[in-house]
């Protein structure tokens, strides 16, 4: 972990969300801001809610000290229902290896038998597989942007090397667990040159599919892309601004490939866009 970070506790009200993201009933986020500083996430809407500026996404985390009581309570008077951690920060980040407050919430949402659904960019997970090694109603995604591990550094600065969440898909998938993988956001002019290579991979591991979304500028993270392209690779700029501000022909374009891709080797894709 960083030694600039700040890392606080606070106390939440309710914990378990109603959720729009299709698929999943609720979402339960343990954290309030994430030290995976990933530059392309939207999330960084809740830096104001913690009492930050969207420039310091990536520096801060609040931790909900009282998340598992929460759960409890939130969870006799709710209806049964798929719960996805999580939505707007990593289930799996630094601090949980400290704080276990993940573990805690799975065990709960388990013993009321809710079916789960995580997703992390976190080898932390494979800490937790001797909980999930049985469940029936639980499935693990991991994202993938870029299979390149220097380009993964530029855009998700902190998350586990692509390497190690490879490693911990399959250590999982091979329990027996039902694994998917989250391939996005596309980043224009690097994602594209791994379609082959991660569907060829999706299909070893035997994942139960790719869903795959799109980079969307939201919340102030455009900021953080132009940034990381001026630094690292200025000669892509000009592609991003056409694709992102200039209608979603590139975005479609790929869509269209990666179906095809994904037809040759039978592995199953849903879009998010």
């Amino acid at each position: 972990m960083m030694d600039s970070v700040k890392v606080g506790e606070v106390k939440c009200k309710s914990i378990l969300s109603r959720s729009k993201i299709y698929g999943v009933d609720y979402s339960v986020n343990p954290y309030i801001g994430c030290l995976h500083g990933c530059v392309y996430c939207y999330s960084r809407f809740m830096c104001r809610r913690a009492g930050y500026e969207p420039g310091d996404w990536g520096s801060f985390v609040n931790v909900k000290t009282n998340a598992l009581e929460t759960l409890k309570k939130n969870l006799k008077g709710s209806r049964r229902g798929i719960v996805l951690l999580s939505s707007v920060t990593d289930p799996y980040q630094p601090v949980e290896e400290k704080y276990r407050l993940t573990r805690q919430l799975i065990l709960e949402l388990m013993n009321w038998k809710y079916p789960l659904t995580i997703l992390t960019k976190s080898s932390l997970l494979s800490r937790d597989l001797d909980i999930f090694s049985g469940a029936p109603d639980l499935e693990i995604g991991f994202t993938l942007t870029v299979l390149d591990g220097e380009t993964a550094k530029v855009f998700e600065p902190r998350a586990s090397p692509v390497e190690k969440r490879i490693k911990t898909l399959r250590q999982a998938s091979n329990k027996g667990i039902k694994t998917f993988i989250f391939f996005g956001p596309m980043l224009p002019g690097f994602s594209e040159h791994y379609f082959d290579e991660l569907l060829d991979l999706a299909s070893d591991i035997g994942v139960s599919r790719v869903i795959v979304d799109k980079l969307n500028i939201k919340s102030g993270n455009w900021k953080s892309i132009k940034k990381a392209l001026e630094n690292n690779y200025p000669d892509k700029l000009n592609l991003y601004i056409d694709s992102l501000f200039k209608g979603n022909r590139y975005f479609h374009s790929l869509k269209r490939k990666i179906l095809i891709l994904s037809r040759q080797r039978r592995v199953p894709v849903e879009f998010c866009y």
